[in-house]
This record gives C-alpha cells, sequence and structure tokens, in this order.
C-alpha cells in the first residue's frame, strides 16, 4: 500500500515525503514506535472502552491535553513539547 504508485503520487500532489522504514532497520521508526508504547502503557492498557468514541476522546485528551502540554519528556530535557516549542528559536 505504501509504495504503491497511486499513493505516492498522491503524496508528491499534496507535497508530503513518505516515511518509511529502511528494510531490516528498526531504528528508522523508534521515535514512533516509543510514543505508541507511551500511549498502550499509560492511558490503554488501563482501560475498556465501551464504544470508538469513547476510546477517540480519551486518545484525543492523552495527547493533545496531557502528553503535548502537561507530560515531560526525558528527550526534551524534562519539559513538556508545548514548553520546548516556546523556547525554540525561529
Amino acid at each position: 500500500m505504501y509504495i504503491s504508485g497511486a499513493y505516492q503520487q498522491l503524496l508528491a500532489q499534496t507535497g508530503l515525503v513518505a516515511s518509511m522504514s529502511r528494510k531490516g532497520n528498526c531504528y528508522d521508526s523508534a521515535v514512533v514506535e516509543s510514543f505508541f508504547s507511551t500511549l498502550k502503557n499509560e492511558l490503554i492498557h488501563e482501560r475498556e472502552y465501551h464504544s470508538r468514541d469513547e476510546a477517540h476522546v480519551e486518545i484525543f485528551e492523552f495527547i493533545e491535553v496531557f502528553y503535548n502540554r502537561q507530560r515531560l519528556h526525558r528527550t526534551l530535557d524534562y519539559v513538556s513539547p508545548v514548553q520546548f516549542e516556546a523556547t525554540r528559536v525561529p
């Protein structure tokens, strides 16, 4: 799917660049794998969702309210992503 001509053409038309792991290189997706591990361990494994809407709301709140604005990130020198971006020099 991700390497299909139609998909690649759509990406090119919208100015997007595909990000795919190189064969046999697990480190290419380390950041997103780490994020999904955090999401599962800090939220999803502790919950039982009764609907997609319920899951959507909680996951959205986790990402937009907690993860991006409150959770301290070791790789960002123990500040939130929002705080980190606010202190970056353009």
